[in-house]
């Protein structure tokens, strides 16, 4: 870059700094962050950097948008690093500024504005230096001699899925939507139905390449700088940006039996659920997750809309004239290969469902190759983006419910506020939390099972009333606060806090190793401000 266009380039910086609206969420101020104004030195240190970077008021403008579309913070650069070096650079630079923070953002699924940086960086995880599949084949199942891939932090989990297929290979933890970035779901914890057995895909990974807030890159592993790797696993991007993972992966099967359940009576549903991540390994389903609808024919929020396959039936006269607003969907898998014996396998699902207590004649069933299983949300996203749902905003809530207090929550919130459903799918299902590593960073609570509780909310096409952003945002805080008022012990997935105190109480006995960890890997509190979780300004960390 030749010095006439730094000083254009530094030209236009100015002028964005005065002309930049700190935050734009249309009309509401319930999220607003305090504002930051860039010194005319910060706006230098970015026009001097060595390295190939994009500033541009129209790119700029596309990294303040996220799947969320609540929160609108716009950067004073977009970096497209060529190489791991370009990303160190990024960081020294901010780290020697007074103000500039640093948000790593992949495919941009974030759903409150974590991967976003006000009048800061956001580095382009996406770009073709963060790009790269190497599979290695294994001779064993311990850690050193089992098979994995190297990946690095841009790849989306669905090109991971097609590029270990060919090897004849599979990871064994993923997320539901397969278009998210490797590092963006390993910052975070990463859960499916595959989580009650292998744990989350955060517990399934061998080693991370991170460029520390230090500015430093690290090669981290359980047995080399591990406080690292387990801070960075979960850790929100509050301690590194992952540029590279090296994930267990397992032989792949060729088909997957999709079976759906439905249930009348949230106790059978739950201690069914809770039987089945329970029982061994060559006994159980392959996947489970639940979901819960309102008892109606409501193509959108009833039980049409969990239909497997557009010829498949539903008998309404089969539930249970007491029953209640809402039914409850047992959904399980069993993977199988092209090898196998039909009828065998016919008969083996047979006896696994034979004890389960769901209403008998309404569930589904169907065949489906591995790859159309796990890339079943695709389906969705495409009738989505046809009626316009997938980019509007979506003011999704995800928790983790302890089990002695599931009951509690399903009468106030699914039978209570949630009876008419919010526009979207609401899962609920349970996990094994002896599954997850409790030296990694995400916060989960303190039971032996707990449950993910998913509410997607997808606005309609015209939005207003009950089904605007706006409603639909008061109704997860209305949750929030009963869940708080009648004890129930809640932790959020993919969290989102206002106050350092809520964060406290969030991570809770972790708190204080949470901090210790932001004083050794990044003590001027740079990267992913979106979080929310500590303040530029604060040179140490407390």
């Amino acid at each position: 870059m030749d010095f006439t266009m730094k000083i254009l380039i530094l030209m236009m910086l100015v002028l964005n700094m005065e002309m930049r609206t700190t935050f734009s969420c249309e009309e509401n101020d319930y999220n607003t962050p305090g504002s930051l104004t860039l010194s005319q030195k910060d706006c230098q240190s970015l026009v001097w950097l060595p390295f190939n970077y994009s500033i541009s008021l129209d790119e700029t403008a596309r990294a303040a948008r996220d799947f969320g579309g609540i929160y609108h913070h716009k950067p004073a650069a977009i970096v497209c690093p060529a190489s791991v070096d370009d990303i160190v650079r990024a960081v020294r630079t901010a780290a020697m500024s007074d103000h500039l923070t640093l948000a790593a953002r992949g495919n941009g699924h974030s759903i409150n504005g974590q991967a976003q940086a006000l009048n800061g960086i956001v580095i382009d995880m996406m770009s073709a230096c963060m790009k790269g599949i190497h599979v290695f084949h294994g001779m064993g199942d311990d850690e050193e001699t089992q098979a994995y891939v190297d990946v690095y932090a841009g790849e989306l989990w669905v090109d991971v899925l097609k590029e270990t297929l060919r090897e004849g290979l599979t990871p064994r933890s993923w997320t539901d939507y397969l278009f998210l970035s490797v590092g963006g779901t390993l910052s975070n914890g990463g859960v499916s139905g595959q989580a009650f057995r292998f744990g989350p895909q955060i517990s399934n990974v061998l080693q991370l390449e991170v460029v520390t807030g230090n500015g430093e890159v690290i090669t981290c592993s359980p047995g080399q700088h591990e406080e690292l790797f387990y801070g960075v696993l979960g850790g929100l991007g509050q301690f590194g940006i992952i540029t590279k993972a090296r994930i267990v992966l397992e032989r792949a099967p060729h088909m997957a039996r999709w079976v759906r359940l439905f249930y009348s009576d949230f106790e059978q549903f739950s201690s069914d659920q809770e039987f089945l991540i329970s029982i061994p390994k060559d006994q159980a389903f392959d996947y489970l997750e639940g979901l819960v609808v309102v008892n109606s024919k409501d193509p959108i929020n009833g039980w049409p809309s969990l239909a497997l396959s557009s010829d498949a039936s539903f008998d309404p006269l089969l539930i249970p004239p007491n029953s209640g607003p809402v039914l409850y969907c047992l959904e399980v898998a069993l993977y199988y290969n092209n090898t196998t014996d039909v009828s065998a396998l016919d008969k083996k699902i047979e006896r696994m469902l034979a004890p389960l207590r769901f209403m008998r004649g309404l569930n589904y069933s169907i065949d489906v190759s591995y790859f159309d299983f796990l890339n079943r949300v695709y389906r969705e996203e495409i009738l989505a983006r046809a009626t316009g749902t997938w980019d509007a905003p979506h003011p999704w809530l995800n928790l983790f419910v302890p089990k002695s207090q599931i009951a509690r929550f399903d009468n106030m919130i699914f039978k209570g506020i949630l009876k008419h459903g919010v526009g979207g799918p609401m899962l609920l299902y349970p996990l094994n939390r002896n599954k997850w590593d409790c030296r990694m960073s995400t916060a989960v609570p303190n039971e032996e099972i707990f449950y993910l509780v998913g509410l997607l909310r997808f606005l309609p096409p015209n939005p207003g009333g009950p089904n605007s952003m706006e409603s639909m945002l008061a109704q997860n805080e209305e949750i929030l606060g009963l869940c708080e008022t009648a004890g129930i012990e809640i932790k959020q997935y993919l969290p989102h806090y206002k106050t350092n105190g809520e964060w406290k109480r969030h991570f809770g006995w972790k708190w204080d190793q949470f901090v210790e960890r932001k004083r050794m890997f990044d003590p001027r509190a740079i990267l992913a401000p979106g979080q929310n979780i500590f303040s530029r300004s604060s040179v140490h960390i407390d």
